[in-house]
């Protein structure tokens, strides 16, 4: 059961304490205050956790403070919809809206490899009024011989050029709770140049200290569906970053580890996309170039990454994660799937008018609903 205070009652006050002792008065129920950031409001929520089924909801639904009582039926508590609940809290960062009704392209590099290639990179994305992006310094990969990213060593730079260009929020990967660290210390040592969504990449879904950690940081998650992993359990993998204190997430779709994919890298699973939006409240990203994995060209001649990056922005998709690069060839990780600055633009106008035809379907749906 989830207590929903007035959107003017903080965590700290009188009203949220008589709504905590009120329910420690039923056996086996235990509580948990939570603060919602959203884009528009904060909420201070109550959970009441434990053996709530026979919880009454009257009592608590005329306290003072109280706006609405939920009684959970859905198993993921912190960040699935219940009992039909339509509205999305969403959240805001650094200025940049993240919720079910907004739309981010966040083009940038996959790995960190130079100075140049981050600057190259930010001045194309500023010109183009872009100021969400990805970029990768710490790098988990198969072989222990390929590239692992620079680390700290290059986050002073690039959060240096962030805010020389303007990048309001970039999706950085980490893949131990010291990164997590060291991102906080560089920024403050930046001034706060930029902002930071730390990125739980495929590899690490099911890595729960990890996610317990950043569940505990004050920054924004990006959250990559597991690749050999159900839907399922990667929700609950996000379960544990929002029960640990951090609902600020966003979840990222990238593909699935199957033969059944090729000959794209991953099995592209966009279809999902409708799914997480009806089961939580998360807004939802996708990332097309780690499910194709190379710049194919169709007979139409558009790339195989503008139709998949499609498939998911027509069904409702919240961000688009691509990866880009100056100079591909010269690239230290997933050079052959990266977008040359020249077709940056193309792709984000494709991007545009597919999340416009998705906006006109939603809006053609209400009208024949009259």
């Amino acid at each position: 059961m989830i207590i929903v205070m007035r959107g003017d009652v903080t965590p700290e006050s009188d009203l949220v304490r008589e709504v905590v002792q009120a329910a420690t008065r039923y056996q086996g129920v235990e509580t948990q205050v939570r603060t919602i950031e959203g884009a528009t409001r904060s909420l201070t929520e109550v959970y009441l956790l434990g053996s709530t089924a026979t919880v009454p909801r009257e009592p608590f639904e005329e306290m003072a403070g109280v706006e609405r009582v939920i009684r959970i039926r859905a198993k993921y508590r912190a960040i699935g919809r219940h009992e039909g609940e339509a509205v999305e809290v969403g959240f805001a960062y650094n200025g940049v809206q993240f919720g079910q009704d907004t739309f981010h392209l966040m083009p940038g590099l996959c790995a960190v490899d130079s100075r140049a290639s981050v600057e190259g990179t930010f001045r194309c994305l500023s010109g183009l009024g872009i100021t969400t992006t990805r970029a990768g310094a710490y790098k988990p990969r198969t072989s222990p011989y390929d590239f692992q990213g620079h680390g700290k060593a290059c986050l002073p730079y690039v959060f240096e050029l962030a805010g020389k260009y303007g990048i309001r929020v970039i999706a950085m990967e980490v893949t131990h709770e010291s990164h997590v660290a060291e991102i906080i210390e560089a920024l403050e040592a930046s001034g706060n140049a930029t902002g930071v969504m730390l990125q739980i990449g495929t590899r690490n879904a099911q890595n729960f200290e990890l996610l317990k950690a950043v569940g505990q940081a004050k920054l924004p998650v990006l959250y990559k569906r597991g690749m050999g992993i159900t839907l399922d359990e990667s929700l609950n993998a996000c379960e544990y970053i929002a029960s640990s204190g951090n609902h600020r997430i966003v979840f990222c779709l990238r593909g699935m580890k199957t033969n059944l994919g090729d000959p794209h890298r991953n099995f592209v699973d966009f279809s999902h996309v409708p799914v997480v939006r009806r089961l939580t409240r998360l807004p939802v990203c996708v990332d097309p170039s780690h499910a194709v994995g190379k710049r194919f060209v169709g007979s139409d001649g558009l790339e195989d990454i503008h139709q998949v990056a499609a498939q998911g922005v027509i069904a409702g998709a919240n961000a688009v994660l691509a990866d880009m690069h100056p100079n591909p060839a010269e690239a230290l990780c997933d050079g052959p799937q990266a977008l040359l600055p020249d077709q940056v633009e193309h792709f984000v106008r494709d991007m545009e008018l597919v999340r416009k035809a998705y906006l006109d379907r939603v809006e053609l749906h209400r009208r024949m609903l009259g």
